[in-house]
């Protein structure tokens, strides 16, 4: 998807080109179920160090100022090379601490953000919560100064290896939906805290995570008591155009082609039709991604051309590596072999981030104005 760019932002690109030539070998962005963390972490120092982890930062917070485009650029590489996947830290938490954020809190964590020195996971989704975050549980209790936190998260993306969770809890009453929810800045070393992993379908690993008495004190909360909902919608809202880069897609058509002609079947004709319709659907993700993009360079609602286009991409997603296993013959479903292992991760695709049936759900309700 090279194209609709200007001069300066396709310069830019070669520059990030250049710059994955070094990291190549880094598998950050499947993990593929190895320990990763290390190189991942390499990296983000690395963008950090070239200022890339805060491209579309305003300049009064140490940014660069530039267009949303320099992000969607990188991440967009950075997919097609699989190193690594946007950091929730300079992206969603940064952004949150600039628009809700207090002065100390800012002083406290920015300028390790952009430096690609702290790491944050989310915590948003609960065992009776899923997708469905006003309805979480997980309690904050107010004792004086501090709150203090029971309850547990789960399928919690790097909460291992990060520094910090990005805490959805409830301040208050239980039927409050999402009008008693508060967000706390937690360290992950906090006493009272326990990370267990979670084995996903691809060899990889989320996370539970309970917090068992856990003080945090009250200058660590992110906007006002109760008023979380407003910080985790604005916070989302602009990170949509990086969190599913479209050539993540393009790289696996390429890669389900070199299969398909390494199995020596690339020139069957029900093939050939099969791989031109897959072909003909990332150019329509392609353009619902520049769509998007355009939405938030513009700062306008980007809610549903978001859920549009995670929808079309995780589910063309599904079926490259569907494809794959279909026609690659016996080795294709040979555990551990590229083509099983796509078809096993790109099923996580269509869950994580919000489900496929939620963003159905949205764009039902918000582009159409339906109800159940």
């Amino acid at each position: 998807m090279d194209f609709g760019f200007t001069a300066e932002e396709e310069a830019f690109r070669a520059e990030v080109l250049e710059f994955l030539w070094e990291y190549r070998d880094t598998d950050g962005y499947f993990h593929r179920g190895k320990n990763t963390a290390d190189g991942v972490r390499r990296v983000y120092r690395a963008l950090g160090d070239r200022g890339w982890l805060s491209l579309s930062w305003p300049t009064e917070f140490g940014g660069g100022g530039r267009s949303p485009a320099y992000e969607f650029i990188l991440w967009d590489e950075m997919a097609y090379a699989r190193v690594a996947r946007p950091p929730m830290g300079p992206g969603l938490v940064a952004k949150a601490l600039m628009t809700h954020g207090t002065d100390a809190q800012r002083e406290r964590y920015l300028a390790d953000l952009r430096r690609g020195r702290l790491n944050f996971c989310l915590g948003y989704s609960e065992p009776d919560a899923g997708s469905d975050l006003a309805a979480v549980r997980t309690k904050a209790r107010r004792e004086g100064d501090h709150y203090v936190v029971d309850g547990a998260k789960c399928w919690t993306s790097n909460a291992h290896w990060s520094d910090c969770i990005w805490l959805l809890c409830r301040t208050g009453a239980p039927d409050s939906r999402s009008r008693g929810l508060s967000v706390l800045i937690v360290p992950l070393d906090s006493p009272g805290i326990t990370v267990s992993p979670i084995p996903t379908l691809d060899g990889g690993r989320l996370n539970e995570v309970r917090f068992d008495g856990v003080r945090v004190p009250v200058a660590d909360r992110v906007g006002a008591e109760n008023e979380g909902w407003q910080v985790v919608a604005s916070a989302l809202a602009v990170e949509r155009h990086v969190q599913f880069p479209p050539k993540r897609l393009r790289r696996d058509l390429h890669d389900l082609m070199a299969a398909l002609d390494s199995a020596g079947v690339a020139d069957d004709p029900v093939v050939r039709r099969s791989v031109g319709e897959l072909a003909v659907r990332l150019a329509e993700v392609d353009a619902l991604a520049l769509a998007l993009l355009g939405e938030v360079i513009r700062g306008e609602p980007a809610a549903v051309p978001a859920a549009y286009h995670k929808l079309a991409g995780t589910v063309l997603a599904q079926d490259i590596a569907r494809a794959g296993v279909e026609f690659g013959g016996a080795e294709a479903v040979v555990a551990g072999t590229d083509t099983e292992f796509l078809w096993r991760q790109s099923i996580l695709e269509t869950i994580g981030g919000g489900t496929t049936e939620v963003m159905r759900g949205l764009i039902a309700r918000q582009e159409f104005g339906l109800s159940a």
